[in-house]
């Protein structure tokens, strides 16, 4: 999706995007909580949005050095709202980019990071496969690379899949069903570890890809 239209979704939804958005885009939180960055780490949102992500992780691991992606400037007039309002202007860095080109030497003088997440955004890039590979090429040895996403939704009654699909359409997002499949395609071209859940009865997946500790030749 290019940035013109994200903005044109935006403009006004990034007013009260985190307060719509907290019912339903589950999975976000455990993500944060099980992320662990190393001492000093750094941790880089792709689609990092209005800085929610961000700040809750740099609250929660306050020596960790955090930088965001995103494609809508309309939405990062928000995100530097927030970081400013939260005096994290020294550990939180935020620019607009698009995901699956994004250059963080460039935009921020650093080339790789210990984390690298990506929260409900690949359900809203068309190129979603290319995404994955190229943040997984952003990770340090032994980094860690992160997704949370809308699941199938198996174990949820057809209505409410067929409800949710539905109204996920109008707004350009389409949960990426193959993701449990390609992941293990992705890792070993990669030369990548990875996991893959579903929580909540398949409401959400959540998927790492883990860097080798020594890279690979």
């Amino acid at each position: 999706m290019s940035g013109n239209k994200m903005d044109d979704i935006y403009r006004v939804q990034r007013h009260f995007y985190d307060f719509t958005r907290k019912p339903y885009l589950l999975g976000r939180d455990v993500l944060i909580c099980e992320l662990d960055p190393p001492p000093a780490g750094r941790v880089l949102e792709i689609g990092c949005g209005t800085a929610r992500n961000l700040l809750r992780i740099s609250r929660r691991y306050p020596r960790a050095i955090c930088f965001g992606v995103d494609i809508s400037a309309e939405m990062l007039l928000t995100a530097r709202a927030s970081i400013a309002r939260e005096k994290k202007n020294d550990r939180v860095w935020v620019d607009q980019a698009d995901a699956t080109s994004l250059d963080p030497v460039r935009l921020f003088g650093v080339g790789q990071f210990d984390r690298v997440i990506l929260s409900y955004t690949l359900s809203m890039i068309p190129d979603w496969e290319r995404t994955l590979r190229h943040a997984a090429q952003l990770l340090t040895p032994g980094g860690s690379l992160h997704v949370a996403d809308f699941g199938d939704q198996a174990g949820l009654p057809c209505w409410f899949r067929d409800l949710l699909f539905g109204w996920l359409k109008i707004f350009s997002v389409t949960p990426r069903l193959t993701l449990r499949d390609r992941l293990p395609v992705i890792a070993g071209a990669l030369g990548c570890g990875y996991r893959f859940r579903n929580l909540y009865r398949g409401y959400v997946a959540l998927a790492e890809l883990s860097a080798p500790a020594v890279p690979v030749p």
